[in-house]
C-alpha cells in the first residue's frame, strides 16, 4: 500500500497550534437525518451523517474563546461552528452502535465521528486564513459579543453569545465590524449537574478546494463537562435566534434544527493559573519601644 502524504503547512504556520487558554460550548440538537445528509453532500461528499437515537442525526453549535502565545505577544480569538456529526464513508465498517448520550460522553474511541464543518465564523482574519489553509475550513469572518461563565464576574452557568457581521479590511489582516447580527446562542445550565466527558481528541474534517478529505484532531487535556438536556423541563434552556435569515448560515440553522429543543450542551474552561489577590492595609508609623 502506498502511503499518503501529509498535507502542507505553508509558511508562517507551525503544527500543531498550541492553545494557552480555551473557553468553549457546544449544543447539541437531534433532528431529521435527511436535510442532514442533503446538506453534507453538498460540503463534504465523503462523509456519511452519523445516526444516533431513533435515526436521527446530529448537529451542533460550537462557540470557542481562546488565547495564544507567539513569539511576538499574545492573541484572542472568538469563533463559532455550525457542524454536522459525520465519519468517513468509506469506513463506515468500523463504527461503533452509540447512543447520543454515549457519544457525548466520548464512547467512541475511534474518533471517526467527527465535526464536519459546515460554516465557521471568526474574529481573527490570521485564524481565519489558518483555519481555510490548514484544516480546509470554511471560515468567514464575524465580532462577538458574549457574556460568559467566569470566577471575575457573579456566580452562574449561563452563556449568552451573538454573533455579527464583519469583513476583512484592504491589508488582509484587520478586521471591519459591521452593524449586522448574525446569530444568538443562550445556554442556561445553572442548577444542572454535568457528567465529564472524554471526548478529546475531537476529529474535524474538512473538503478542499479539489475534493479532498481532510481530518484533523484537537486534544484538550481536560475533561469537557456533559449537560443532559433530554428531559422535557429542559426545553427552553437553550435558544437559538436567527437574524440573517437570507446567509447561508441563517438558512441552513433553521432549514435543519427548526423548533427542535436542543438534546444536550457540553462546556470546557481553562483553569486559572494565577490569582491576584485581595490588598490589606498596613498600619502606619513605627513601632512603639
Amino acid at each position: 500500500m502506498t502511503a499518503i502524504p501529509l498535507p502542507p503547512v505553508p509558511e508562517p504556520f507551525r503544527l500543531p497550534f498550541h492553545y494557552g487558554a480555551l473557553h468553549q460550548l457546544g449544543v447539541d440538537w437531534l433532528v431529521d437525518p435527511g436535510p442532514v445528509r442533503d446538506l453534507l453532500a453538498k460540503h463534504h461528499p465523503d462523509l456519511s451523517t452519523a445516526e444516533f437515537d431513533d435515526g436521527r442525526a446530529l448537529v451542533s453549535l460550537n462557540y470557542q474563546l481562546y488565547f495564544a502565545q507567539y513569539p511576538f505577544g499574545g492573541g484572542i480569538t472568538q469563533e463559532i461552528e455550525y457542524n454536522v456529526i459525520a465519519y468517513p464513508t468509506a469506513d463506515a465498517g468500523r463504527l461503533p452502535a452509540l447512543t447520543y448520550a454515549q457519544y457525548a460522553q466520548g464512547w467512541d474511541q475511534t474518533k471517526l465521528l467527527g465535526i464536519a464543518r459546515i460554516h465557521v465564523v471568526c474574529d481573527n482574519p490570521f485564524a481565519i486564513r489558518a483555519g481555510r489553509e490548514l484544516y480546509a475550513e470554511p471560515k468567514f469572518p464575524g465580532w462577538f459579543e458574549v457574556a460568559l461563565p467566569s470566577l471575575n464576574g457573579p456566580a452562574g452557568e449561563t452563556w449568552t453569545v451573538r454573533c455579527n457581521a464583519a469583513g476583512i479590511g484592504p491589508d488582509g489582516d484587520t478586521l471591519t465590524r459591521g452593524g449586522t447580527p448574525l446569530l444568538d446562542l443562550t445556554a442556561a445550565l445553572d442548577g444542572l449537574t454535568p457528567v465529564p466527558a472524554n471526548l478529546a481528541p475531537v476529529t474535524g474534517y474538512g473538503t478542499t478546494e479539489d475534493g479532498r478529505l481532510l481530518a484533523g484532531p484537537m486534544n484538550v487535556y481536560q475533561p469537557y463537562r456533559w449537560y443532559d438536556l433530554g428531559a422535557p423541563e429542559h426545553a427552553e434552556r437553550t435558544r437559538v435566534t436567527v437574524h440573517a435569515p437570507e446567509g447561508d448560515l441563517g438558512r441552513d440553522v433553521r432549514s435543519l434544527l427548526g423548533d427542535t429543543p436542543a438534546a444536550g450542551a457540553w462546556t470546557f474552561q481553562s483553569a486559572p493559573v494565577a490569582a491576584h489577590n485581595r490588598a490589606y492595609y498596613l498600619p502606619a508609623g513605627r513601632p512603639v519601644g
